[in-house]
């Protein structure tokens, strides 16, 4: 058992990394923003330097998980300069304040949640994209994260603060902010099947992602935390590329409704990859990590929380 901080651990993977690292029987402290209260333990503000010192130097963990971030690219290029300042400056005081707490003493393990977005827009030859491939971010949400990918590996090879990179693709499955496109999908879906407008607008349906169910992005997390090489950069993928078509698709199937779908082009993103999918070799070679859920479990899964919630609400 150690004693393990996940920052932004109120945050859709925060809380699946949370309920993992506990079952297995760590002793987990919860650092995010205070929003209801739910689940933190500290609140973390990465923009204040005393705040972040005071964090690490009251919890004293021996493995830090750092997932806090502006982690919607929309809300990226709305503001750009505060997502530098948090993403890029305040992992830059989350690892100053890890070296000057343990000055004097062994540091902790650290995981920075990086994300796929750093390679950008790929010529079809370069995938699956691999770890060697040079980034290339095409917004400011990967700007900052490969900015913050740079802090992390120098914390590791100048300062000696033993640190892993991941680099995450799509996430799916329960608990996702419903301003993502698959549980803004089930939502609307659900909410047809309780007899709302049996219409659905929709961005760009011919991208495909790689996407993960977030229970096995977080199990990859705990595994290269334990047999992860040092200042290594990691995939987090499934490896195999789905359009959002297909997505839409299987959850009309799990709805079981009929729905027009009607393209939105308030709903495009102009940066956004026709195509993005990785390699996950290099993870599966260090840990011996495999994913557990299919793509149908979790759309299943994400449907069946929709229903719950629009069931709830019409009450």
């Amino acid at each position: 058992m150690a004693r393990v901080l996940v920052t932004g651990g109120n945050g859709f993977a925060g809380r699946h990394l949370v309920a993992t690292l506990r079952e297995r029987g760590d002793e987990v402290l919860v650092a995010g923003r205070s929003l209801d209260g739910d689940g933190i333990d500290h609140v973390l503000d990465l923009s204040e330097r005393e705040n972040v010192l005071g964090l690490i130097d009251a919890t004293r963990p021996r493995v830090i998980y750092h997932l806090a971030a502006v982690a919607f690219v929309p809300d990226a290029m709305h503001d750009p300069m505060g997502t530098y300042e948090t993403n890029i400056m305040g992992t830059a005081r989350l690892f100053e304040a890890v070296r000057e707490v343990y000055r004097d003493n062994a540091p902790p393990r650290c995981i920075f949640v990086s994300s796929a977005e750093v390679y950008g827009t790929r010529a079809n030859d370069e995938y699956p994209l691999r770890e060697t491939l040079a980034p290339r971010p095409a917004t400011p949400y990967a700007a900052s994260k490969l900015a913050g990918e740079a802090v992390a590996v120098v914390a590791s090879r100048t300062f000696g603060i033993p640190t892993i990179v991941t680099r995450a693709f799509n996430h799916i499955g329960p608990g996702q902010d419903e301003r993502f496109a698959i549980p803004s999908f089930a939502k609307g879906l659900a909410e047809i099947s309780r007899g709302a407008e049996a219409t659905l607008s929709v961005g760009n349906l011919s991208s495909k992602r790689d996407f993960l169910d977030v229970r096995d992005v977080v199990s990859a997390y705990v595994a290269l935390a334990d047999d992860g090489l040092d200042g290594e950069v990691y995939n987090v993928c499934s490896g195999r590329p789905v359009s959002m078509a297909e997505i839409l698709r299987q959850l009309i199937t799990v709805a079981h409704v009929a729905v027009e779908v009607r393209e939105n082009s308030d709903l495009m993103r102009p940066s956004d990859n026709p195509l993005s999918y990785g390699d996950n070799t290099k993870l599966r070679a260090v840990t011996g990590w495999k994913p557990r859920f299919t793509l149908a479990q979790s759309l299943q899964d994400v449907y069946a929380e929709a229903s719950q919630r629009v069931h709830a609400s019409a009450r």
